[in-house]
């Protein structure tokens, strides 16, 4: 009996481990992006700091 390539299989449907790592990559930058506008968005201007913000967390 002969043996072909002990030890791998044959690529999954999402392809190469590389292209695979490549998406998933490409996915999480897009989520931190969106992540990081939806803060900027939360965040008030610069010049419309109300008094006392400074003491929200305590």
């Amino acid at each position: 009996m002969e043996r072909r390539n002990p030890g791998k299989t044959s690529p999954a449907k999402g392809g190469t481990r590389e292209e695979r790592l490549k998406a998933a990559l490409k996915a999480n930058m897009a989520r931190r992006k969106a992540q990081a506008r939806a803060r900027a968005a939360q965040q008030p201007a610069a010049g419309d700091d109300a008094p006392g913000q400074d003491q929200q967390n305590e």
